[in-house]
């Protein structure tokens, strides 16, 4: 994807955290005497490819970054360019720990928004994503936690969805997508109207869930609704996980991996879709309300490409590339990604889809090693997008409460550039307690108040 380089970063001393450092190096000379260097010599010595010095570039974005996502408190990372013995140093490429892609117990995690974020800071991550499945209820608790730390909440959503094939794909089958939808602090531009779409998603999963269990039982593994939503929790739409946990409870399989290896996986004996959308109408909605949309683990689909292209021409803009492990499941490797990325103009990211699952191959929150001119790129398409819903989200309230003014004697102030000031008067003491005015001092003052 075409970017500029960052622009404005200062060359200052202290800036110069991940400069090269020499390594010093002696040895003696070997003992005549010794057959051993004799039978090695002509042999062509095999040394160690040291770390490639960051680029300015590199050092400038995580300047950038980090005033970002610590504003005010850009401090340099203690392992950045710190010594890695006597009389040497270590050559780093400049890092911010940066997680897009997690889980808490809103939806399939195990660890509450709090838990999470204190898990975050724990791993040094700066800026966290809390990507739920098809809901943002953690997002609050997740922003209020994130307050005694210096890190950045990402509010995001994992909208579950599908992919239709066209003829030209050369398969009629659908098969499941999955769309991060990142938003700015101030969250979507209509609320209202994302919320009814997840709302939509979650009811499906109920009857999913359902679907899920009469196949399971014809394959002489009974269990009841009732308890995987009590494994799900109180208002927790119930997904896959929840399904196969209570598999393991009630001793039907060993673990978690084996549910889904025998039974859950994409196409098993007891997968079934929901009511869930098409991929392209989620990136619509998720354009819409202001948000950025990336495709979660594309490594997993059948045909990628069919689906990058049509979710490109939808709006995408970005898809996952980089995993912790270091490997890609499926039929694309990580470098076929790759392509197919710099082919759409998309940008490359990726997360560790951390869940808190009881496995010890699971990616911890933070693990995925994210270069840092990726999240540069993604905030420099992400900034103007979430500025811009700030703009509406203000238009919105200030139309709201136009509304209202005349009179009544509720007036609006001024409203200039992306920012409106808003006043709400009146002497009538039964129309300053109306049930709208509340509704706009409450929206005014969480939208000030998380902004801070």
């Amino acid at each position: 994807m075409p970017s500029s380089a960052p622009a404005g970063a200062s060359t200052e001393e202290e800036d110069a955290v991940v400069a090269a450092g020499a390594i010093a190096t002696s040895s003696a000379a070997p003992d005549a005497g010794d057959p051993e260097p004799q039978r090695n010599k002509g042999r062509r010595r095999r040394k160690k490819r040291r770390p490639r010095a960051p680029t300015e570039e590199e050092v400038a974005a995580r300047r950038l970054v980090l005033r970002w996502a610590c504003p005010g408190r850009e401090v340099v990372a203690a392992d950045d360019g710190q010594a890695a013995g006597a009389g040497r140093a270590r050559v780093r490429r400049p890092r911010v720990a940066v997680e897009l892609h997690a889980h808490s117990a809103r939806s399939d995690g195990t660890l509450s928004p709090a838990e999470l974020v204190e898990r975050a800071h724990r791993n040094g991550v700066k800026v966290l994503a809390l990507t739920d499945h098809d809901t943002m209820a953690g997002v609050p608790e997740a922003v209020e936690a994130a307050k005694r730390h210096p890190i950045r909440i990402i509010p995001g959503v994992e909208i579950s969805a599908v992919h239709s094939p066209s003829d030209e794909s050369g398969s009629g089958a659908e098969e499941p997508v999955h769309i991060l939808a990142y938003y700015g602090s101030w969250g979507p531009a209509r609320p209202q109207e994302l919320e009814m779409f997840l709302a939509g998603i979650r009811e499906g999963r109920y009857a999913r869930a359902n679907e899920m269990l009469l196949k399971l039982g014809g394959l002489g593994m009974p269990m009841k609704l009732e308890d995987v939503c009590k494994i799900a929790g109180n208002g927790v739409a119930p997904g896959r996980l929840h399904v196969a946990r209570a598999m393991v409870h009630a001793g039907f399989v060993e673990d978690l991996r084996q549910a889904f290896s025998r039974y859950l996986y994409d196409g098993g004996p007891a997968y079934a879709t929901g009511s869930e959308p098409t991929g392209e109408s989620v990136v619509q909605l998720v354009c819409r309300t202001g948000g950025v949309t990336v495709l979660a683990h594309p490594w997993a689909l059948k045909n990628p490409g069919a689906v990058i292209k049509n979710l490109k021409a939808a709006g995408l803009h970005g898809i996952e590339v980089y995993r912790s492990d270091g490997k890609v499941s499926g039929t694309v490797s990580s470098t076929g990604l790759s392509d197919l990325a710099d082919t759409y103009e998309l940008l490359k990211l990726g997360g560790s889809d951390f869940h808190g699952r009881d496995d010890k191959e699971e990616p911890d929150v933070g693990s995925v090693d994210l270069p840092v001119l990726s999240v540069f790129k993604f905030l420099e398409i992400a900034k103007p997008i979430w500025h811009n819903a700030i703009k509406e989200i203000f238009a919105s309230i200030s139309k709201r409460t136009t509304d209202l003014n005349g009179s009544n004697g509720f007036r609006r102030i001024s409203s200039a550039g992306d920012f409106c000031v808003l006043r709400l008067s009146c002497e009538d003491p039964e129309l300053t307690g109306a049930s709208e005015v509340e509704v706009l001092r409450t929206e005014v003052a969480d939208i000030v108040l998380t902004h801070q």
